[in-house]
Parts: C-alpha cells; sequence; structure tokens
C-alpha cells in the first residue's frame, strides 16, 4: 500500500480560530488518493519549529528532523502553499530551504534521500500566481530528488482582490476537481512505478 504525507504551509496553526483553505484543498486531494488505496497524513507545519537553515538538523528544539522523517517515510510527499504578494509562502519556502541538505546527502549512486519519491504541490490563493508558485515549488523539489508526475499542477485562485476562499466555496468547482482527480491518478500511477523500480544512479569514480 502507497503511503503520503502532506505539509500545510498555512500561515496559521492549528489553534488558530480562521479556517485554513490550504488545508480544505490538501484534504480534497487526500480524498482523491484514497480512492486509490493511498494512506496518509496532513501535518500542519506552523504546529512544529521547523528552524532556519539547510542541515537536516539544525540542533536543540529544531523540529525538522521528525518531519524529514515522515516526508522520506512516505511514496507521495505533497507541499500545500497560499499565494501571498505572488510567491509561495515563506513556510513552504523554509520547508524547501531544509531540503537544500539532500544535496549533500546522496548514496554511492548519487541518489538523494528524495530519490524514488513523488512530489506534488498544492496552491490556493484570492490572486493570480499559481503557475508562478508551481514552476518555483516543482523546481526545487526535483533539485532535492523528487519525481514530479505530469497534470500535477492542483490549484485554486479566487477573483483578484476577492473575499472569497477556497474554503468558504460551496462545493469544490467541477474543473478544480477534475484536476484533482488526475494529479492523484498520476502521481499513484508513478508512485507504484517507483516503489516498484528506483532509479539506478550512476557510479562514482
Amino acid at each position: 500500500m502507497l503511503t503520503a504525507f502532506a505539509l500545510n504551509c498555512s500561515l496559521k496553526a492549528s489553534n488558530d480560530k480562521e479556517k485554513s483553505s490550504t488545508e480544505k484543498i490538501l484534504s480534497d486531494l487526500f480524498s482523491a488518493f484514497e480512492s486509490h488505496g493511498v494512506k496518509g497524513e496532513i501535518v500542519r507545519a506552523l504546529d512544529h519549529d521547523i528552524k532556519p537553515g539547510v542541515l537536516s538538523d539544525m540542533g536543540k528544539g529544531d523540529d525538522w528532523p521528525k518531519l524529514r522523517s515522515k516526508i522520506l517515510a512516505a511514496d507521495i510527499f505533497i507541499l500545500g502553499t497560499p499565494i501571498w504578494l505572488g510567491q509561495p509562502c515563506s513556510v513552504a519556502k523554509r520547508v524547501m530551504e531544509r531540503m537544500d541538505a539532500f544535496l549533500d546527502e546522496a548514496d554511492d549512486k548519487g541518489r538523494m534521500p528524495a530519490a524514488g519519491k513523488v512530489a506534488v504541490v498544492a496552491i490556493v490563493g484570492n490572486e493570480d500566481g499559481a503557475h508562478h508558485c508551481h514552476a518555483e515549488c516543482y523546481q526545487a523539489l526535483n533539485d532535492v530528488g523528487f519525481t514530479v508526475p505530469a497534470n500535477a499542477g492542483v490549484y485554486w485562485v479566487g477573483e483578484a482582490m476577492g473575499d472569497v476562499n477556497y474554503v468558504d466555496l460551496p462545493k469544490t468547482p467541477d474543473k478544480v476537481a477534475e484536476v484533482i482527480e488526475m494529479a492523484a491518478s498520476n502521481t499513484v500511477h508513478l508512485a507504484k512505478i517507483l516503489a516498484g523500480s528506483i532509479y539506478p544512479g550512476v557510479g562514482k569514480g
């Protein structure tokens, strides 16, 4: 059975009274994964102390090592981020910065810790920028070893400068639902292939 792990990089912690649109789109994506037999969990990044830095362990009080373990234990990693000022949010950027350590943690075949893992990025916002955010996030995740499936650009953006959030919608828009279903199907297909045959890597020397 394939497993998935998602980090909700909302600027709201779990104890915030305001609902998270990022949590909603991740939950919708997980429902689609479950129809393919994939189980997993969603964790709110701000519920943990992720220290700034580019090492896998920044020392005392750093919660990143346990989150890193969950990411690498799963077949599928989902990064959820809202758009702020046209950019992936600062929490998502910190998560990706911490994965920079993977570059120096390759095995003797040059494979980074994320080799054989599939990454999906889910984005919400009340402004344009979803494609830009996907480009930034997918480039970074691919750089540190994750594989990106086809048609995995899961997003919803509301009317520019509007006040309706994804979490406030009475139902998931049909086009968004279609994209979520396709992303889940392609992600699971790719994850099964990689689970059965990891990248061979290259010899050194």
